[in-house]
């Protein structure tokens, strides 16, 4: 029966039906029916049954707690009260003469035989005031505990947290105000009209350590964070004064970024001890950091030993309206909230929704009622409160807190509130939207609407706000003249907590090797755990030949393929004292099945993870990850940006996958460091090489990737044995710095029976950035052919087919850094040199070509080899490849001769 159906005769005989059988088994009936007859006495009902309207009022009952907040006063810029038709009694076979009558279904309510008036009068005080809920869409449980908070918990704020709002407000005014006279015109993307937020973010802190909370980790875009900075973060307003000076930190090689980008983080104390507060650094692609804040705090749970409960370490996703509701990286970091590898406990999430985006009305910029709709989809409870209530926001974080450390899952705030200016200070609003400003014009501050009503229920007098508004402003003043005599020197924060003993790279670091070998007796211990199963385990038939080769691998007996030498790179790390995180859309297997990390048992599909016993103490984390690249990779940056102890990767299933997470390549991992000083040692597996596979699943794009480096900040490597993959990934732990890695893995390579390795290039070799030619010698050779990747090997092939006896072919493993000295320790013995090749299969426009000619021509003419160097591959093209398998090949073929054109 829908709540806008009354009752029929035939209706109540089986309504009665089924209430002899929950008296009998309430388990017997559905759960809304165990509700309305726990709710209903029908002794005290007329003549001892059912009154054919006792439902009718159960069912308007329901549609208040499911639609109630379309009649909520949550608009700050509307007179009206708003009008939900459905809601109407004539809806629910009620009219005005049952408002006196009584109903026992209203002790659902915690009311006792209350008539209908007193019924709907605590329905719309419940969910039709300046706070509501919409939790029509979550599970049962989280559904009545939101109606108990809504019906039956009243939220009392004594006199004393009514002047500390107060303040919090006046704080956040005054410091707007006062830029806003004092650097007229300068970005700052004001907190005004969601002046609220400071009050929420205070109360958040308390509540959250009465609770059990040692840290919280914010994410937020531009609108307020100066505020947040300076009133919730307490950075000193002196340094964000000097910063609209244009006062910059004295650092070489940092970059630094706009005052509305910066995080900061520090320990605010609270009557239950100190709480640690970290916001996230943040570019303008607005809710990019979303994902970044969970890998943080997915590292910081673990760090303090939290990976249970998860109640020490809470992140806050701070939104803007037209962006949550926009930007698809939102409805990707929902998704991975309640996965075994992703999940962080819960976020709580806070929309500013300032009723416009930029220039765009909500009516271009969704489809649905509210912004916070696309967190329907995963059942997350949404709190709508009004922007102008700094006491409701407050009582809005009070549930949202208690609910994530019980229920340990996503909660959303959706404060409906204003911008008192345009998108930023230099901006006019009203000629996009005329009607809107000259309302806002109009409309007092919250902290102006707080303050009379303060004064009028006697809780302060005027003298106190007016003493203490202009005492805010004078401090400003002070700090300011002080700022202009005597501008502050202030440097970024780096190399705290997790990150001591660190240091940033330093050009020298790339020009000598870094001990990455590893003893014989580990990869014997690291061979027998991966090819030992446990008792009663079954393996998949076709894997038993798999363990077998494994174990002659480590052994010596056989060489060691591809997947063989990344498993011994992770098993080594981990014996030798760090953890691994490997995640990525089938990873655990690998996307073309040479991985193996774990195994499956045949019968049951029960997983054993062999490489996880290797250490009690730390751990080898592999997942696979939702079909996601922007936020799964997010999550990874941020996770390896807070924990330089663990070595973090992130595999593309193909290596053009990566396309999807371009933000977080731009705007994080190649420039955090320059922009934040913020660092990550995470590593990126890009399936890449020209084998037949069509436009996309050829390029992993790399020229993409050399044209984000600079100032040493990615290493960029396309490699060519096993031995370099587990020198590489060691490589990544084993240094006092962190600067991401990108490989261009191989795919043909995995199982290429020349790309093999010994036991001894992993036990007494080092990464090699560049590898010299075994068969011809430098010394003798006319020609010489650079190149990269799986190309190496078919050039080789073709040179033996062929007899050349006077072309070296140098193998340039990593591209970036440009491997300078390593490359003129090869070529000082290069006297009859004639001509030089760089080959790849990528086309001319793409690829490694634009990045490595010009390097690679000036250290030719350092060394006195005249000659200039030649382009072979594939001409500019503007798709990576053919999506014909015969064409591939025959521009392979051309490839291939050309580089040993005379």
């Amino acid at each position: 029966m829908s709540s806008s159906q009354s009752l029929s005769s035939e209706n109540l005989q089986y309504i009665e039906s089924l209430y002899t059988m929950y008296k009998s088994d309430p388990q017997s009936v559905e759960p809304r029916w165990r509700d309305f007859f726990s709710g209903v006495d029908f002794a005290t009902t007329s003549g001892g049954g059912l009154s054919l309207k006792e439902l009718n009022v159960y069912n308007l009952i329901q549609a208040y707690r499911d639609y109630g907040h379309f009649q909520a006063q949550l608009d700050p810029l509307s007179m009206q009260t708003p009008s939900f038709g459905d809601l109407s009694l004539q809806n629910f076979g009620l009219s005005d003469k049952d408002l006196a009558s009584s109903f026992s279904v209203s002790s659902l309510l915690g009311l006792k035989n209350a008539t209908l008036g007193q019924v709907i009068q605590h329905l719309q005080k419940a969910y039709c005031g300046t706070i509501t809920v919409q939790v029509s869409d979550a599970v049962k449980g989280v559904r009545e505990w939101f109606h108990h908070e809504m019906e039956k918990n009243p939220f009392t704020v004594t006199a004393e947290k009514k002047k500390q709002i107060l303040q919090q407000l006046v704080r956040t005014e005054s410091l707007e105000k006062f830029i806003h006279t004092r650097f007229v015109g300068a970005k700052r993307f004001s907190i005004e009209g969601a002046d609220s937020l400071i009050p929420m973010l205070e109360h958040l802190t308390v509540k959250a350590r009465e609770l059990q909370a040692e840290e919280i980790v914010v994410g937020m875009a531009h609108r307020g964070r100066v505020n947040v900075l300076a009133n919730y973060m307490d950075k000193a307003l002196e340094v964000i004064l000097a910063q609209f000076e244009g006062i910059t930190a004295d650092m070489p090689d940092y970059e630094g970024d706009v005052k509305y980008h910066m995080g900061y983080s520090t320990d605010k104390k609270t009557p239950h001890g100190d709480c640690h507060v970290s916001l996230a650094f943040n570019p303008s692609h607005l809710e990019a950091v979303n994902p970044v804040v969970c890998g943080m705090a997915r590292a910081k749970q673990r760090f303090r030993n939290d990976t249970v409960e998860r109640k020490t370490v809470i992140p806050v996703q701070i939104h803007g309206d037209a962006a949550f509701a926009g930007q698809g990286v939102v409805s990707e970091t929902l998704q991975l909230a309640n996965l075994k590898g992703y999940t962080v406990g819960g976020s709580i999430h806070i929309i500013i929704d300032n009723q416009v985006g930029f220039t765009t009305d909500p009516e271009c910029t969704r489809s649905s009622p509210y912004s916070s709709d696309v967190a329907k989809s995963q059942q997350v409870p949404v709190i709508h409160v009004n922007g102008d209530d700094p006491e409701a926001c407050v009582r809005a974080m009070d549930i949202s807190i208690r609910f994530r450390q019980q229920f340990k899952r996503d909660v959303l705030i959706n404060m409906i509130c204003y911008r008192r200016y345009g998108h930023n200070e230099g901006d006019e609003p009203s000629y996009t939207q005329p009607a809107m400003y000259q309302t806002i014009k109009a409309h007092s501050t919250p902290c102006e609407i707080y303050s009379k009503k303060l004064v009028q229920e006697k809780t302060i007098e005027q003298a106190f706000y007016d003493s203490f508004y202009q005492e805010k402003m004078d401090n400003l003043q002070a700090l300011l003249e002080t700022v202009r005599k005597n501008p502050p020197k202030f440097l970024p924060q780096a190399f705290g907590k997790m990150w001591k003993g660190f240091r940033r790279s330093e050009a020298k670091d790339f020009t000598k090797p870094t001990e990455t070998k590893t003893t014989a007796a580990n990869i014997k211990k690291i061979t027998e755990q991966m090819t030992t199963l446990p008792k009663d385990f079954r393996l998949h038939p076709k894997l038993t030949k798999l363990l077998e080769t494994r174990k002659q691998m480590g052994t010596g007996g056989t060489p060691i393929d591809w997947g063989m030498a990344e498993l011994l790179a992770y098993g080594s790390t981990i014996l030798e004292g760090n953890s691994v995180r490997l995640s990525g859309q089938d990873c655990v297997r690998g996307t073309f099945s040479h991985r193996h990390s774990c195994y499956y048992d045949f019968m049951t599909g029960d997983i054993y993870n062999p490489l996880e016993q290797l250490r009690d103490d730390k751990e080898f984390c592999v997942y696979n990850s939702s079909l996601s690249e922007m936020a799964v990779l997010g999550f990874e940056y941020g996770n390896s940006s807070s924990d330089p102890t663990f070595l973090t990767i992130w595999e593309a299933q193909f290596g053009d996958f990566a396309n999807g997470a371009q933000i977080i390549i731009d705007q994080f991992l190649s420039s955090a460091e320059q922009k934040w000083m913020r660092m990550s040692g995470l590593v990126m597996l890009l399936p890449h090489g020209y084998e037949g596979q069509g436009p996309e699943h050829s390029s992993a794009r790399l020229e993409r990737f050399l044209q984000l480096c600079a100032q040493n900040n990615m290493q960029v490597c396309n490699l060519t044995t096993p031995a370099q993959i587990f020198h590489a990934l060691r490589r990544q732990i084993k240094r006092e710095f962190r600067i991401p890695l990108i490989v261009m893995s191989p795919k043909s390579l995995l199982r290429h029976p020349q790309a093999v390795s010994s036991v001894d290039d992993l036990t007494k070799g080092t990464f090699q950035e560049v590898i010299a030619d075994t068969v011809v010698d430098m010394a003798k050779a006319k020609r010489c052919i650079f190149v990269s990747g799986k190309l190496y090997y078919e050039l080789a092939d073709y040179r033996e087919k062929n007899k050349v006896a006077d072309t070296a072919i140098v193998r340039v493993e990593q591209l970036y850094p440009f491997p300078e000295t390593q490359l003129k320790a090869l070529l000082k013995n290069a006297k009859k040199m004639e001509s030089v090749v760089w080959a790849q299969e990528e086309p001319k426009n793409m690829g490694a070509w634009m990045s490595i000619v010009h390097p690679l021509e000036d250290l030719l003419v350092e060394m006195g080899i005249e000659c200039d160097v030649t382009y072979v591959g594939r001409d500019h093209r503007a798709s990576p490849a053919t999506g014909t398998t015969k064409r591939h090949i025959q521009e392979q073929q051309k490839i291939w001769n050309d580089c040993f054109k005379k």
